[in-house]
């Protein structure tokens, strides 16, 4: 199949995420590999492992994606497994000799999610993040500076099973399996909750009590940076994206949908996540969970600073501004 090719200028700006700090208007996400998301032949169905007691099943549950090869559209270079969009990710190949390429997701509300791909020749996953409707997903190859070239692109007409699936799932950002030592740490700090409330407020309060914030790190992290969830767990030292990538690994795996987010808290570019359950309570009358939203949690914040300081920001409506969700 001949490529369809067209110049396009891209910006490459970098994740300034990871200071959470200095401003950013950036629209790039390094996307690496992520082992735990890599699959083409194994079933898209949940590895569990007996956990805990109590009226809640506490086993480990994770996802794995899957390119079941029943929707595939591509050429020589690039190749498009949707077969499982309705669960809410796409999977991706890049086969091309291109030394430097993205995938560019556009989203039905016209937001675009900017992926620097792994050039191994396997599926990577990409999640769909914005709800159903019609994603714009190109493979576009480096020519040179910040000039790119279409390898293929296709529209891709989604509708989701639910809202939730997609932030169930591990990808790059939020990378675990079930041999994962954050996934078993996950397991235990659940063994005596009775609701996913109770799982939620144990994995909060471990992670805030147990991971300092690294300020070294923090200076000298570079763009593309991506965080190891058990590293962050083992070290008890990260920043912003750190923290959210080890809580988003820890409830995904007990069954909880996490989104990763990533937006501006004041005036800064930071990483936080959001929760989803069906119980209704209180974490340390800061959080409220209602049951028919999601309601967003920063453990980075939580780690260190006072609980008036936290219930402030969070009655601020403004204060939290969300661009993307993974």
């Amino acid at each position: 199949m001949n490529k369809y090719k067209y110049l396009l200028s891209l910006i490459v700006l970098s994740i300034s995420l990871l200071a959470c700090g200095a401003s950013s208007n950036n629209t790039e996400v390094a996307f690496e590999k992520s082992s735990a998301a890599k699959t083409t032949t194994s079933a898209s169905t949940s590895t569990s492992e007996s956990g805990g007691g109590g009226a809640r099943d506490n086993s480990i549950k994770v996802l794995k994606p899957e390119a079941s090869g029943t929707k595939v559209d591509g050429n020589d270079d690039a190749t498009i497994d949707s077969s499982n969009a309705a669960d809410g990710y796409v999977m991706v190949k890049y086969t091309g000799s291109a030394a430097k390429v993205r995938m560019l997701i556009e989203t039905p509300a016209g937001n675009t999610y900017n992926y620097l791909m792994a050039l191994d020749g396997n599926y990577d996953v990409y999640p769909l993040s914005e709800g159903s409707g019609t994603y714009k997903i190109g493979v576009y190859e480096n020519l040179h500076d910040d000039q790119y070239a279409a390898a293929f692109t296709q529209s891709v007409n989604v509708t989701l099973k639910d809202e939730y699936s997609m932030f169930l799932y591990p990808n790059a950002y939020v990378d675990f399996n079930s041999g994962s030592n954050a996934v078993k740490k996950g397991q235990e700090l659940a063994s005596s909750a009775t609701t996913d409330l109770e799982v939620v407020q144990n994995v909060y309060h471990y992670i805030i009590e147990n991971v300092e914030y690294d300020y070294d790190k923090a200076e000298t992290v570079q763009s593309g940076y991506i965080p190891t969830v058990d590293e962050t767990l083992s070290t008890g030292k990260g920043i912003c994206f750190d923290y959210a990538s080890l809580m988003g690994a820890m409830l995904r795996s007990q069954g909880i949908p996490t989104r990763l987010e990533i937006g501006y808290a004041g005036t800064e570019y930071h990483a936080w996540i959001s929760v989803y359950i069906k119980d209704q309570g209180w974490i340390d009358d800061v959080i409220q969970f209602d049951g028919s939203k999601w309601t967003l949690m920063d453990p980075t914040l939580g780690s260190y600073a006072k609980t008036s300081i936290i219930k402030k920001y969070r009655e601020d409506a403004g204060y939290y501004q969300l661009k993307y969700k993974y």
